[in-house]
């Protein structure tokens, strides 16, 4: 619970830096606290524990003044409280306590270890990959890149699927990987360029669809590359990516109200950090009817992240292109591969197919008179949880839970905000699992 054995010096000299950025001391404090160990009046064993605590006085004040404003730069001031600041040595240094001051604490009464373990669960959920499964693998290549992945069965599938006579798949032999697998790759009829390539895989995908094998058709392009910023071999409707396991990017939209004096059912003061939760429409292909985040969309070819944030914030939650664009920040991203079994009809041999996934995520801090609204008809409404709501939805058993994937970049904004402590056991296992999925 302390830090021994690092260089106080250098720890002092950068905090002391920081603080003078952002302002709590002024450069003069900072050569007091450089040279004496203190700030103002108050002393401590050592000048680090005197910038904690005149620091920790300062940004509390300041965030009151701010009315829950985020201050830029400091992840614990996001969730409308202060985390504990550890000393160096042997003594462990406090923020004055939240309850004292009328705040509200920064961790819940709920048990936090049972969240931990529930939020496990869900990235989990998400990471389903059977070993079995993972060992027969085989690599889709083309030229060299490895753009994929999928079961023999859907290999298989796809070598002997084709509109004409010339198939437009093949298994390779001469590239085995290390399981034995032979690779799956295109044949010569798709020809050389990204253009010759994606018409013929299309008309395989569509041969596939028309057989019921492949549904929910999007018309909607995504890239097929080894990497988010490599050229694309090919492109592929949206439906069909899993068949290949190809890397899938998408960006997810947290939609935060912070708290403030605005109320939220027009009756109630915002106490504390709410997230604007959306109901998917009932005639939604996948998961009609859950919860969902209040913007998701995938990455489609030829779109920049931020620019199909802004055009999914306002075609699925009505959020005016200006608001989007001043609310919204990426935050970071999340990774995961699962696979999905699929039951056909018919004669049809297949298994099933590989979702590999990257979301990029994004704060949209939004004005509390503003109230999204459906547009394209993939939302039926829209409603505000509290932290506490949010929490108590990890449970497996959750009666209403939210999308399973959403479940994912929910958890890290939690984490990333302060909502979860990383003292509570697990916490190093949700970071790590959170990008579990190839992030490239």
């Amino acid at each position: 619970r302390a830090y021994v054995g690092i260089p106080s010096s250098a720890i002092l000299t950068s905090i002391v830096c920081f603080f003078v950025m952002h302002g709590p001391l002024s450069p003069m404090q900072a050569l007091c606290v450089l040279f004496s160990g203190s700030v103002g009046g108050g002393t401590c064993s050592g000048g680090y524990h005197g910038v904690a605590r005149r620091s920790a006085s300062v940004l509390r004040a300041r965030q009151r003044r701010a009315n829950g404003a985020l201050i830029a730069g400091m992840p614990f001031a996001r969730s409308g409280s202060f985390l504990p600041i550890r000393g160096i040595g042997s003594t462990v240094c406090h923020a004055k306590s939240d309850a004292s001051s009328g705040s509200p604490s920064p961790y819940s009464d709920l048990n936090e270890e049972k969240v931990m373990s529930d939020m496990l669960g869900r990235i989990r959920e998400c990471n389903y990959m059977p070993s079995e499964v993972r060992e027969e693998l085989v690599d889709f290549v083309v030229d060299g890149r490895t753009l994929g992945k999928a079961t023999r069965k859907v290999a298989r599938l796809l070598c002997s699927s084709s509109p004409s006579d010339e198939p437009v798949f093949r298994m390779d032999d001469s590239e085995q990987r290390p399981n034995g697998q032979a690779v799956l790759t295109l044949t010569d009829a798709s020809g050389q360029t990204c253009d010759s390539r994606t018409d013929a895989v299309m008309s395989v995908m569509e041969l596939l669809a028309s057989r019921g094998i492949i549904e929910g058709w999007r018309d909607e392009l995504y890239p097929v590359s080894d990497g988010f910023y490599s050229e694309p071999a090919l492109l592929v409707e949206r439906a069909a990516a899993p068949f290949l396991g190809t890397l899938e990017y998408g960006v997810h939209v947290n939609g935060l109200l912070l708290p403030g004096r605005g109320r939220d059912d027009g009756s109630q003061l915002l106490g504390d950090m709410k997230m604007w939760i959306a109901r998917r429409s009932a005639t939604k292909s996948k998961y009609p009817g859950m919860l969902d985040h209040i913007v998701a969309g995938g990455q489609p070819a030829g779109l920049g992240l931020m620019e199909n944030v802004v055009k999914e914030c306002e075609e699925e939650a009505g959020v005016p292109q200006w608001l989007a664009r001043e609310g919204a920040s990426p935050v970071g991203a999340i990774s995961y591969e699962t696979f999905t079994p699929i039951h056909c009809q018919g004669d049809e041999d297949v298994d099933g197919v590989i979702n590999r996934v990257v979301l990029f995520n994004y704060d949209l801090i939004l004005p509390h008179e503003f109230k999204p609204s459906p547009v394209d008809g993939e939302v039926d409404d829209f409603f505000l949880w509290g932290i506490d709501d949010i929490k108590r939805s990890m449970a497996l058993d959750y009666h209403d839970p939210i999308k399973p994937n959403c479940y994912l970049v929910i958890i890290d904004y939690l984490l990333r905000a302060g909502h979860i402590s990383p003292e509570t056991p697990g916490y190093l296992d949700v970071l790590r699992e959170l990008r579990s999925g190839s992030c490239c």
